[in-house]
């Protein structure tokens, strides 16, 4: 047994090529797809995060904007900032990267993001409507997995798939996503009892937990489907991911698997924002 590898950037390269058309279609017709992305504050892993997501703009042939703040702005400068950009016709997808400073108020903040510019999905009106499977731009991450499975062809019907992680913008939205595609869900946290037994029983496997290596091989049944949407300085994910060839039927490594297709699914569904203003 080889477990296949669920390669993200594979997929994202082949994206950016049709988003690039579609792009230079737009501008043909004077409508030129904007990214605004907001930085807080100087964290570098912030600063990196933010530049390949600018880089990957303007190889698309998309404009990025960038709106760069002291690590004390207040959440009430912030929410200026918003605004304004909900305003600017110009601008189609706004950014607000997370973390932001402990004074600001992070989840007023994405709330205040108009919905309609809500590429990055942290919004709770997005959220909410995603979960009713109403029209919504989902949360980066778990929308880039959703896309991976369906590339693979990967059924989720019946299939009990084990998220461990609860942010908002990771976790939760993933749940709902799978609950969505048919799957049987259950979400525990670095908090559950007997985690696991949990996981174990799991045929598809979601570590989102942010832990290093946190989630044990020894806990993997034969043929999960495994997701490591971690990322650490080490070159690790959440899940430890040695000899994984061996037990899992699917995996995503790290990096190269969930990363791109984040990246990539911002691009994508500004790309799909500016289509609507367009129309």
């Amino acid at each position: 047994m080889s477990s296949k590898i669920l390669d993200g950037r594979k997929i994202a390269a082949e994206t950016e090529q049709k988003i690039t058309q579609e792009v230079a279609l737009l501008s043909n017709k004077g409508i030129k797809p904007t990214l605004a992305t907001i930085l807080v504050g100087n964290d570098p892993a912030s600063e990196t995060y933010v530049k390949m997501k600018q880089n990957t703009c303007a190889r698309v042939g998309m404009e990025s904007k960038a709106i760069n703040l002291s690590d004390n702005t207040s959440t009430k400068e912030l929410l200026k900032v918003i605004q304004d950009l909900n305003n600017d016709t110009g601008v189609h997808g706004i950014l607000l990267q997370h973390p932001v400073p402990q004074q600001i108020d992070e989840r007023k903040c994405f709330d205040a993001i108009n919905p309609a510019k809500d590429v990055d999905g942290v919004t709770s009106a997005g959220f909410g409507a995603m979960s009713m499977g109403l029209s919504a731009y989902g949360s980066c991450t778990p929308a880039g997995i959703m896309r991976m499975l369906e590339y693979y062809e990967i059924d989720l019907t019946g299939l009990h798939a084990v998220v461990v992680g609860r942010s908002p913008i990771l976790g939760k939205p993933m749940a709902m996503m799978l609950l969505n595609a048919n799957a049987t869900v259950t979400i525990c946290h670095s908090r559950t009892q007997n985690l696991e037994c949990r996981v174990k029983e799991a045929d598809l496997v979601v570590g989102a937990v942010g832990i290093p290596n946190f989630i044990q091989r020894n806990w993997l049944k034969h043929n999960v489907i495994v997701i490591d949407a971690g990322y650490h300085p080490q070159q690790c994910g959440d899940v430890d991911l040695e000899g994984i060839e061996n037990i899992a039927s699917f995996h995503t490594p790290v990096p190269g698997g969930v990363g791109p297709m984040t990246i990539n699914t911002l691009i994508l569904q500004t790309l799909r924002a500016a289509q609507k203003a367009s129309l």
